[in-house]
């Protein structure tokens, strides 16, 4: 959530901030501001709502070399001009991503020593506090080194000293930051995609890290200048726009055949190339939202066809329990962005107990691919709808190939599946009519979802994509779980999606579809299955596929459907209002 950018260069300073900050939309926001540096002095415009906003009351043509500017997603204070970023207190001015949690602490420090506030902010609180360190010690690397010992919680800043007008300085902690390097420009971002425009071209800052960037980059570590590693970014950027498609989910929803595809192939007869499972008796996968979905789908295969113990947790209740592990205990963490904070802060506990790790992620080089032991990237590309949908099956479709290795499943089953799994989704995508199914629906208050067992999983982040985008509120149970209450909420004409794809308990879910339908409800069914047509009213056939492909195109539908009934409503689709695509604070 949130985004950060800023620029050093020759000019163009405004243009070139706003259009790397368009790039992070994605993240989620509020609010958005820009400070910049003109005829010696900065500039701050803040604005509530849109970049657009912000924009219409930029004059593009001031000349300006340096600039930083923000996207808020409001947590201390609504969103307001007020407290929309960059915010200025004495001789500093920045911008801030994170939660300073022990603010009202240090807001009640600075009080005593004379600061006055306007905000409700964390963010003009450790604005304050760096003007407050500053005012006794005037070298601005061993201040900014500082704060991680006064600042609980998790930054990324972007500082302008109102008396070093040439210079931008960052640092960060718990919260992501990059450097861009173009010949004798420089960047500072929140996440690669937002200088793609102008540069591949990026640094990695670590924890604690200081930044100075004139006419050139100095990176301090524990006040020492460190030598960094120059990274390119592996991806064509000209793949990273809407193209013909209404929005950036419809064209994420049709990446998805190459993908899967792509990470299928690429695995399936170099099996040697995944991580070694054989000795782990016992697997803990760890996620927040879809990437929790996806870890259920991996405890169904793991233990299904692996005879593994798989347990699943949601990271920010994991962190806080008392959690058990053996010599053989394996913990996977999930995440698209590499950074979720609850996520990482799990994968840091865990390592203090010497647990073995692995990350599988979307974002090279983020936190949790850097600090787990071993990593597995989905190869994605940049999602930017905030509502995953290709980066949530090709998650899937690692931990399935985990599970083919741990097995030792005969491959020669699954070639023919695997070589037409590209037509297989591209027909679901195409073939199917979910406008007339969306258009049965979008006007219900209440959804529900019913599965069992693997298709308890799906479900679940089925009603997630319809919550996320349409904001119905949509509910998910276990079939059999239907009788013990929830059935009191069924009455003439609510939906009720089941999914119905396991042969082997397919006769107990249909009979609650039975039971949904003697209540009025109106029955929509997810199945690769036949003779059903007594509990519809509407059915999605899926292709009956290898039992570890399955869930993969299951899904499929769902996204889709969730698709078309936001598209109905009339719901900002690709940036759903509160939520953020990185969830960088607990």
């Amino acid at each position: 959530m949130c985004g950060i950018v800023g620029y050093r260069g020759h000019n163009d300073a405004i243009k070139k901030t706003i259009n790397c900050l368009e790039k992070l939309e994605y993240r989620g926001y509020d609010s958005a501001g820009i400070a910049y540096i003109s005829l010696n002095d900065i500039i701050i415009k803040k604005e509530k709502g849109r970049i657009k906003n912000l924009k219409d009351n930029l004059n593009f043509d001031e000349q300006s070399n340096i600039a930083i500017a923000h996207t808020r997603w409001a947590t201390h204070g609504e969103s307001n001009q007020i407290n929309a970023h960059p915010h200025n207190v004495g001789h500093i001015t920045l911008v801030h991503n994170g939660i300073i949690e022990n603010y009202l602490e240090l807001k009640e420090e600075l009080i005593v020593n004379g600061y006055d506030f306007v905000s409700e902010t964390d963010t003009e609180v450790a604005c304050a506090y760096i003007d407050y360190l500053y005012s006794k010690n005037n070298n601005k690397i061993e201040v900014i080194n500082s704060i991680s010992k006064y600042f609980k919680g998790s930054y990324a800043l972007g500082i302008l000293f109102d008396d070093e007008l040439d210079s931008i300085y960052a640092t960060r902690l718990d919260s992501p930051l990059i450097v861009g390097i173009k010949d004798d420009e420089y960047f500072i971002a929140s996440d690669v995609p937002a200088i793609l425009e102008y540069t591949d071209k990026y640094i990695l800052i670590d924890n604690k890290e200081v930044v100075h960037i004139n006419d050139s980059c100095t990176i301090y570590n524990n006040l020492n200048v460190v030598n960094k590693e120059i990274n390119t970014f592996e991806f064509n950027i000209e793949n990273n726009g809407k193209g013909n498609y209404e929005h950036y989910m419809l064209k994420e929803i049709n990446e998805q055949p190459n993908i899967i595809y792509y990470l299928l192939n690429k695995y399936i007869n170099n099996l040697e190339e995944l991580p070694d499972l054989s000795k782990y008796n016992r697997i803990d996968i760890i996620g927040c939202g879809s990437a929790y979905h996806t870890g259920l789908i991996g405890k169904s295969l793991f233990e299904g066809y692996a005879n593994t113990e798989v347990n699943c947790y949601v990271a920010s209740e994991y962190r806080y329990q008392t959690n058990f592990y053996t010599d053989n205990t394996l913990i996977i963490f999930i995440s698209q962005s590499g950074e979720t904070a609850d996520t990482l802060a799990c994968l840091r506990k865990v390592k203090e107990k010497n647990i073995d790790t692995l990350a599988i992620v979307n974002a090279v080089g983020s936190s949790i691919a850097r600090e787990a032991d071993n990593v597995i990237y989905i190869e994605a590309g940049p999602e930017i709808a905030v509502a995953t949908t290709k980066a949530y099956t090709a998650q899937i479709t690692i931990l399935a190939l985990l599970a083919i290795k741990k097995s030792n499943t005969n491959i020669d089953t699954l070639i023919t599946d695997i070589n037409n799994i590209k037509d297989t989704i591209s027909s679901l995508i195409n073939d199917i009519d979910y406008v007339s199914i969306a258009e049965e629906i979008y006007k219900r208050d209440d959804i529900f979802f019913i599965g069992r067992l693997i298709d308890y999983a799906i479900a679940l982040e089925g009603s997630l994509k319809l919550k996320e985008i349409s904001y119905i509120n949509s509910s998910t149970y276990p079939a059999g779980e239907l009788k013990h209450g929830t059935i009191s909420l069924i009455d003439e004409g609510t939906p009720v999606i089941s999914i119905i794809t396991d042969e082997n308990i397919k006769d107990k879910t249909v009979s609650n579809v039975k039971e949904v339908k003697a209540r009025g409800a109106i029955s929509i069914l997810v199945t690769n299955l036949d003779g059903m047509d007594d509990i519809i009213d509407n059915i999605i056939k899926v292709p009956k596929v290898n039992k570890f492909l399955q869930p993969i195109i299951t899904i499929i539908p769902l996204q889709l459907l969730s698709y078309f009934v936001a598209r109905k409503r009339g719901c900002d689709i690709d940036k759903p209002r509160n939520l953020a695509k990185s969830v960088t604070v607990e």
